[in-house]
């Protein structure tokens, strides 16, 4: 029965509203704490081996960037170059007249007269190139152009 804004609860017991009756499968304010507190030592414990590990790697890093660093000073710096580094031979040789136009030291002559071109328009002289490199160029397609005479 209500009377006056109370209900009756089995137990004969008064409430004032029905959102405070217990319920019969609430966690107790004990298990509740028990929970969240194993939860937050996890979560502490997580942080700490997080912190340990970064401070781990960072003192580890010191020597291995410094010999990193030192690894990177002594290679040559030519090592990385897709050009051919060093001067002329006095007399050339098909060696060498195969690296300044850029084909296989055994190549047809087809190839050596293109290869040629190609250069020669990149270096001439009457465009801003080398007179210099353009008769080395020369040098290097008359050595093939000989080879494929015999």
């Amino acid at each position: 029965m209500a009377t006056a804004g109370r209900m009756s609860v089995d137990g004969g017991e008064m409430m004032r509203y029905a959102e405070y009756s217990p319920k019969p499968d609430a966690r107790s304010d004990a298990d509740i704490d028990r929970r969240l507190g194993g939860t937050l030592i996890a979560v502490g414990l997580g942080v700490a081996a997080a912190g340990f590990a970064g401070r781990y790697a960072f003192q580890l890093w010191k020597p291995l960037g410094q010999i990193l660093s030192e690894t990177v000073r002594k290679m040559p710096s030519s090592a990385f170059s897709p050009y051919y580094k060093g001067g002329f031979e006095q007399k050339m040789s098909k060696r060498e007249a195969s690296l300044i136009l850029g084909i296989s030291p055994v190549t047809t002559k087809a190839k050596v007269r293109d290869a040629h071109r190609r250069v020669m328009v990149l270096n001439h002289p009457d465009k801003g190139g080398s007179p210099y490199l353009a008769a080395k160029i020369n040098e290097a397609k008359d050595l093939f152009d000989k080879e494929n005479r015999r």
